[in-house]
């Protein structure tokens, strides 16, 4: 099979199979806090680790939500790993509130305070990374046409993580369950890994 994005049979492809495809995506779970104090928890299922050195995770907003209205007007945000525990919570996260009404509230979330950023973290998460704003990017098409994509880039500043899910200096991924989206309204998570060595050249 092949099609074009924009052209597919729909009668054969009634759902876009795109996020499908790009599976699993990590959940970028972001707080932000505006300059009036308001504060947002969005789930994001566009969002990666996109530099090591130094850390800098990015998530992409389907239009100028309250994350990137608040990550632009304050330059912060955190990052909350959404683990298997937290599925559901996350979940109500997403749910469209009324402006200023609260999704830590809403799901039922404690917060806690951050260290080098205004922005709180979701308690419960076993690990949560500051982050300072690198950018903002407003994507455009081939035709050069302006879209209402953005995507925030952010410097991570300082990591909370929960010692429990360390053994012997190495994060035991499998034992933080962290959960993934596949697209459509389905999830995966991460409960067991495999190892392989990069191979040398010749």
């Amino acid at each position: 099979m092949f099609y074009e994005p924009r052209s597919r049979d729909r009668s054969v492809l009634p759902h876009d199979p795109f996020k499908a495809l790009v599976a699993p995506r990590p959940i970028g779970w972001v707080t932000t806090m505006g300059r009036s104090g308001a504060t947002n928890l969005a789930p994001y299922s566009f969002f990666n680790a996109v530099a090591s050195e130094p850390p800098i995770l990015a998530f992409s907003s389907d239009g100028p939500k309250d994350s990137v209205s608040f990550a632009r007007e304050t330059g912060e945000f955190v990052w909350n790993l959404a683990t298997y525990e937290l599925r559901e919570a996350m979940n109500l996260t997403s749910a469209p509130l009324s402006r200023g009404a609260s999704e830590f509230d809403h799901a039922g979330l404690a917060t806690a305070p951050s260290r080098l950023v205004r922005p709180p973290r979701v308690a419960a998460s076993p690990c949560s990374m500051e982050c300072k704003v690198l950018d903002i990017i407003q994507l455009r098409d081939l035709n050069g046409a302006a879209l209402a994509q953005f995507v925030v880039l952010g410097q991570v500043v300082g990591v909370h993580l929960d010692e429990r899910f360390l053994k012997d200096g190495i994060v035991d991924t499998a034992a933080l369950q962290p959960i993934a989206r596949c697209g459509y309204g389905d999830y995966a998570v991460v409960d067991q890994v495999f190892a392989m060595l990069r191979p040398r050249g010749g």
